[in-house]
Parts: C-alpha cells; sequence; structure tokens
C-alpha cells in the first residue's frame, strides 16, 4: 500500500518506552492491542527493517482517538500502517508509535443507495476490487494489483494502468494527530502525483468512492484479469516494495536505471529486478541496509550518466531520506 508518511510530533529526550506503554494500554479496551518491539519486517512488502518500540492496532474510533492524544501528550512520533507496502523500514526499527489498521473495523465496504460505495482506510485493495466485482460496480479494476489498502492509497494517490486513486473518489472521512475527525470532499482536497497534501499531518479513516458504471461480474472479472497478467509479465513477484523511485518529467526511473545496466546490480540479498528496474527485490535475506546502500548506488548511477537526480517514492520509516542519501 502504498502506505503513510511519518506523522510530525516532538520526540521526548530519553524515552522511557515502558512508561509510553502503559499509558497507551490504560487509555483504550481491551480489544485494542498495544505491544512493545514489535517486528516490522513481516508487516511490510519488502520483508526488512527492525522492530517499532511502540505498536498498537486500534478496535475502534474511541481507541484511536484514544492513542492520538496520549501519544500528543507524550510527545511520541505516529506512524501509521496499513498494509506495509511502499516503505523501508530501517534495521534500527521506528522510535515511536506505529498504529496498524489490521482490526476489521477499519476494513468495511459498504455499498451505497445511489450506487456509490463506503470503505474503511484498512480494507486491502485486492478485497475492495473483489467485492466491487460481486456487486457489479465498476471502475476499480486498475486497484487489483497495488499491495496496499485504501489509507494509503489515498496518502499517495495510488495508480496503475493509466488510472489514479483520487480518480474514484467523492470524499474522504481523516483523523488529525488531535484526534478530531473530519470529511473533506475531493475539491477540497490538494492531491498530484504521488501525494494528498491534507494527509501528510493526518490519518485516512474512510472514503467514499463513485463507480464508473454498473456491470456485470463476468466482464468485471474479465477486465482484473487482463490487468493481472499485464502486471505478472511486467513486475517482479519476488518481496518488494514496489516502484522505488518517482517518474522524472517526460520518462521513466525504470527506463533510466535500465540504460545504466544496473538490472541484476546487488548489495548483500537486495537486488535491482531483472524484470522492471524500478523495483528492488529481497533475494531472501536483505537487510534495510542493503537496501539503503543499493538506493545510494542507483541514484549516484544515474546521476553521473544521465545528469537525473532521482527522487525516492517509497518511504523511510521513521526517517528522512535526506539524512541517509
Amino acid at each position: 500500500m502504498t502506505e503513510l508518511q511519518p506523522l510530525p510530533s516532538v520526540s521526548p529526550a530519553r524515552p522511557d518506552w515502558a512508561a509510553h506503554a502503559a499509558a497507551l494500554v490504560a487509555g483504550v479496551a481491551a480489544a485494542t492491542r498495544v505491544v512493545r518491539e514489535e517486528p516490522m519486517a513481516p508487516k511490510t512488502t519488502l520483508r526488512v527493517g527492525g522492530a517499532a518500540r511502540l505498536y498498537a492496532e486500534p478496535a475502534s474510533l474511541a481507541d484511536l482517538q484514544s492513542l492520538l492524544r496520549i501519544a500528543r501528550a507524550r510527545g511520541l512520533p505516529i506512524f501509521p500502517l496499513g498494509r506495509g507496502s511502499n516503505l523501508v523500514v530501517p534495521d534500527e526499527g521506528v522510535d515511536g508509535l506505529v498504529v496498524g489498521f489490521a482490526h476489521e473495523t477499519w476494513s468495511r465496504f459498504e455499498p451505497l443507495p445511489d450506487g456509490r460505495v463506503r470503505v474503511g482506510a484498512g480494507l486491502r485493495l485486492k478485497n475492495l476490487c473483489g467485492l466491487a466485482t460481486q456487486a457489479g460496480l465498476a471502475g476499480f479494476e486498475f486497484l487489483e494489483g497495488i499491495p496496499g489498502a485504501v489509507g494509503g492509497a489515498l496518502r499517495m494517490n495510488a495508480g496503475a494502468m493509466g488510472s489514479w486513486m483520487f480518480d474514484v473518489v467523492e470524499d474522504v472521512e481523516m483523523i488529525s494527530l488531535d484526534g478530531e475527525v473530519r470529511r473533506r470532499a475531493k475539491a477540497e482536497l490538494h492531491v498530484d502525483y504521488r501525494h494528498c497534501e491534507e494527509l501528510q499531518d493526518a490519518i485516512a479513516l474512510a472514503a467514499t468512492l463513485r463507480p464508473a458504471s454498473r456491470a456485470e461480474a463476468e466482464a468485471i472479472g474479465g477486465k482484473i484479469a487482463d490487468y493481472r497478467r499485464k502486471r505478472q509479465e511486467s513486475q517482479p513477484r519476488e518481496a518488494s516494495a514496489g516502484c522505488i523511485f518517482k517518474n522524472p518529467p517526460g520518462t521513466s526511473a525504470g527506463r533510466l536505471i535500465d540504460e545504466c545496466g544496473l538490472k541484476g546490480e546487488r548489495v548483500g540479498e537486495a537486488e535491482v529486478s531483472r524484470v522492471h528496474a524500478n523495483f528492488i527485490v529481497n533475494r531472501g535475506g536483505a537487510t534495510g541496509a542493503d537496501v539503503l546502500e543499493l538506493v545510494r548506488r542507483i541514484r549516484a548511477r544515474v546521476q553521473a550518466a544521465k545528469g537525473v537526480d532521482l527522487q525516492p517514492e517509497v518511504l523511510l520509516y521513521g526517517r528522512r531520506w535526506e539524512d541517509v542519501l
């Protein structure tokens, strides 16, 4: 999922993680999971990185609001997590509170009487497409192969096959770091390539989507199968975070990397995909450090050969790219 940026807060100089954890646990119901030192690699599509100092899976809006308010009061950085795509977790892990949206309360799919559909931020894009197909709602097929959830797709304006997430969005429900919930129409939002400005310091909770049309499930399924075939032919199947770099104006990052002869380039178990050069794949035992070094190597080679400064599209979870490149 495409996934969300870490949200700004003020880090304590000497954090007492046990005390922070106790405060978070005291503020939520038993159904909400709060733990320390939660491994992050298994929660990401790239499968690298260390643990989150604090991790929570809110089971309700009230508990999410409580988590955010406690974290803010205690100066803890907040890191929303969807399906763990489109991000790289450093080996040292994440110093802050990671809020996961794995609980079923965030995965609703609710067809509305007027033909629109209400979806939760935690709903997998693949599941969204499957449920829409069953309901005879066309227009979401392009999302099927993106390995993320609705929340991350909104944050990053995820796209594929010439279409974008906000092509089908009517409004977004979001929550501020202070726990305030509001719904904003698409026309109020500032959206562009891989970016939604209003979700830089807020978390998407849900969205209202409008299908392109109604259609028979068989026809929708046929289009999904065609898109799936195209992806299988053009994208690697190994563990990855999706496209690593943004496309520069007028060209594609994958083409530039390929023209520099970097397909198959490796650092440890991290490798530039031989199928699509804008993917870094985990050959089985890659570390976060392997991935970061390979990112640096790719950027240096493309800059030297093409004069283009590639910018990462994936998020560096818990840190800033400027500090490591």
